[in-house]
């Protein structure tokens, strides 16, 4: 007779190891996003995109080749969260959101 002893544990710990690998692989494979790359990454249209942060003085994660944007994947994460938050803090509606 076999007997098999499963750790759930050890189970849970190889699978995050496996998923955090994988995102690292995804992480350093895209350094720049292109417009459409970018817009279906935050689900917006351009209008919105370009009316509440492109025109934004503080975001700097992007930059032009010719007629193309190229925009900073890393830089692009940091101000969305801290646009996620600022919009949180004044309602939720990115709409109505002012930029103080």
């Amino acid at each position: 007779m076999l007997e098999f002893i499963i750790d759930q544990n050890r189970i849970e710990e190889m699978a995050r190891e496996v998923i955090h690998e994988k995102l690292s692989v995804l992480e350093q494979e895209l350094y720049f996003m292109n417009t459409k790359q970018v817009l279906s990454y935050v689900n917006m249209s351009w209008n919105s995109f370009n009316t509440h942060i492109m025109n934004d003085p503080n975001f700097n994660a992007a930059i032009r080749l010719g007629s193309k944007w190229l925009f900073d994947k890393k830089e692009l994460d940091k101000y969305l969260d801290m646009f996620f938050i600022a919009v949180l803090d004044s309602g939720g509606d990115i709409q109505k959101y002012t930029k103080r």
